[in-house]
């Protein structure tokens, strides 16, 4: 399974969205510090779920870290997020 899939699959289990979207930027990166040449180091995350409106912006940033897990973030160079609580 793809590191896109994987986060899609674990995001989407844990937080229910409403909205997500994982985007690979890999590309935009090759070359620079960080491509490892696997074609899957840097992604963008934009999801919107009602599980994050209790969240302050730094609680959602750590809960959508701890639902992808230490191991997968550890094989991602740059993850950028957008994090958006729905009522």
């Amino acid at each position: 399974m793809s590191i896109e899939n994987e986060i899609t699959a674990k995001l989407a289990a844990e937080f229910a969205p409403v909205a997500l979207e994982v985007i690979n930027e890999s590309h935009l990166h090759a070359g620079h510090s960080g491509d490892d040449g696997s074609g899957e180091s840097h992604f963008r995350v934009v999801i919107q779920s009602a599980a994050f409106t209790p969240m302050s912006r730094v609680a959602r940033h750590r809960a959508l870290h701890t639902a992808l897990g230490k191991d997968l973030v550890a094989r991602i160079h740059a993850l950028s997020l957008d994090i958006t609580p729905v009522a």
